[in-house]
């Protein structure tokens, strides 16, 4: 088979597949990553049936790899991190620690050398933040204290793990040197500030500069296209002139972009790219299974089991308890850590082609990987009634709900959106602002979001990007908003209202049409939607006056109705 054969058979039969299983996956509540490493088995040459090319598949997932790297560098804020930093970054410590050595013990056991059982133990002490984010935003905790805590506890995590990443080929590639460690470590580290001082703080002055210049043009495949190559290119630069990983790379020119105007635009049009080369990412582990291998590994796969459900969670529980924070976040915080995902099979596969960890532990870390995170998604929904049971019972106190905590963490972001910042956006944003109101502006115009972002108001927010698009109504958090004012006529009303009803069934829509016929279509689809149309407003506002001049009286009711006939 010719490489473009292999390569269009591989990219089909494993999309194909994962997009099969996937769906499943999600159908029966569970998360689509159980459906892509299944998927990933099947076409894998280990199992009967389709057999895609491993070695494309590979080179898929690297690139996967670093568009992961690159989306968790967009979603990384000090600021979150900081925020909650007394639990998280204390209890993400303790808690990678220990569980390291505890596996290091336990395969040491098994015969394994000390450097091999720590380097395990790193890999499966880390949790799944893609399957994190999912199993709290199903559960209605994302936006909780309990959720952002779980959050800032992962970016801990995987802050260390890049650090281990970037220290691996230096202790163990080519290059390493065993008769000098601490000069290679100082090496190390002296070439890891360099690129840290150039990406965040030469990059932070060029990129967005770039980004300006390709955002003007209003061409979106340019847009996508320069998004996609600074992430790339800065992950080549940080491997070619600086020796370390090309994951690193990715996440610093990740939140170079995520730091600036354009993170919103760049995560809704240019990131959903990387999401496919993300799924063959975990295609291309799940083809690395060989459940034959599990018949000599038994043992192995049950410390991995033991640590990963239960000592991570406990330690996690434990942490929490002795921070003083309440018993029912602890609970909610230990089960989400118990699953280990992506960043543990970056470092596994580091460590097979350094020759750490054998091949049969990589395929241990995989299957434990399906087993935890279904198990996870399962058991999170059941905690809940579970405590609630426990409560009638007499073994806890009671405690808020979710809902209550919900409530008690949003009542004070609740807030409305404008989209677009023309004559009546800004209009109905000052009116609002000045009703002490908070305002979340969605606008496509770049120069506009900066000169509302340079009025440093506290009670305004700006959003440069797409309204239309799921991830920047996302952003704009309206889950927890009240109402969304479509204030340009030219957006497309129908579709942001379908995405933001989705988004939060509670939420009310008002439309600004230029015409009548407009608004009458709007409402025939949406009845509940408030629209008003220019034609029709200006008629209203004139008849009045018309009305004021002969000194008519009582025709207010008359101009109503006329008013909603034109709707």
């Amino acid at each position: 088979m010719s490489n473009g054969i292999g390569l269009l058979f591989t990219l089909t039969s494993g999309l194909t597949v994962a997009l099969i299983l996937g769906y499943i996956a999600q159908k029966i509540k569970l998360s689509p990553l159980v459906g892509y490493l299944i998927a990933g088995i099947m076409v894998s040459p280990y199992s009967p049936g389709i057999v895609a090319d491993m070695s494309i598949a590979q080179q898929c997932a690297e690139i996967g790899v670093v568009l992961l790297m690159f989306g968790v560098g967009m979603h990384f804020r000090l600021e979150d991190l900081i925020a909650v930093r007394n639990v998280a970054v204390m209890g993400a410590l303790i808690q990678i620690a220990t569980s390291t050595i505890i596996s290091a013990i336990l395969v040491k056991i098994l015969g394994w050398s000390w450097t091999s059982g720590i380097v395990l133990g790193v890999a499966i002490s880390v949790a799944s933040t893609v399957v994190l984010t999912r199993v709290l935003s199903d559960n209605k905790l994302l936006h909780t204290s309990t959720g952002h805590t779980a959050v800032g506890w992962l970016i801990m995590e995987d802050l260390f793990t890049i650090l281990v990443l970037v220290l691996l080929p230096a202790f163990f590639g080519k290059t390493a040197s065993n008769h000098n460690f601490f000069l290679t470590f100082l090496i190390t580290i002296l070439k890891l500030s360099v690129l840290v001082v150039f990406a965040l703080v030469v990059g932070k002055k060029i990129i967005p500069l770039l980004l300006d210049h390709i955002a003007k043009t209003g061409n979106r495949e340019l847009f996508i296209l320069s998004v996609l190559v600074i992430a790339l290119g800065i992950s080549v630069c940080a491997a070619e002139f600086f020796g370390a990983s090309m994951a690193l790379g990715a996440f610093l020119a990740g939140m170079v972009v995520g730091q600036s105007d354009f993170s919103a635009r760049a995560t809704s049009e240019a990131l959903p790219i990387s999401d496919i080369f993300a799924v063959l990412f975990f295609v291309s582990v799940g083809m690395l299974f060989d459940f034959s291998a599990l018949k000599s590994s038994w043992l192995l796969t049950v410390i991995l089991l033991f640590v990963v459900i239960l000592v991570k969670p406990v330690i996690a529980f434990l942490v929490v308890k002795f921070l003083k924070q309440p018993i029912k976040k602890a609970i909610y915080i230990g089960v989400a850590l118990g699953q280990i995902g992506e960043f543990s099979f970056i470092l596994a596969s580091l460590a097979v082609s350094y020759g750490i960890m054998s091949k049969d532990a990589y395929n241990t870390i995989i299957f434990v990987s399906i087993i935890t995170i279904t198990l996870n998604t399962i058991v999170y929904r059941w905690i809940e009634p579970a405590i609630k049971f426990l409560q009638k019972k007499g073994y806890f106190k009671t405690y808020y709900t979710i809902t209550d905590e919900i409530e008690n963490e949003t009542k004070d972001l609740r807030h409305v959106i404008v989209i677009g910042y023309g004559p009546v956006g800004r209009t109905i944003t000052k009116i609002l602002l000045q009703k002490q109101l908070n305002v979340t502006v969605i606008e496509m115009n770049i120069d506009t979001v900066k000169r509302i972002k340079s009025q440093k108001i506290k009670e305004l927010r700006a959003i440069y990007g797409d309204a239309s698009q799921r991830e920047i109504l996302i952003m704009s958090a309206i889950q927890t908003a009240e109402a969304i004012v479509i204030s340009t006529p030219f957006a497309p009303a129908q579709e942001i209202t379908e995405i933001a009803k989705s988004l939060n069934s509670r939420i009310k829509i008002l439309v600004h049409t230029t015409y009548s016929e407009n608004a009458k279509e709007l409402r025939k689809k949406n009845s509940d939607m408030i629209v008003r149309s220019g034609e029709g407003s200006v008629a209203l506002a004139l008849s009045r006056e018309v009305f004021s001049i002969y000194g008519t009286t009582n025709f207010e009711e008359e101009i109503d109705k006329i008013y909603k006939e034109l709707l």
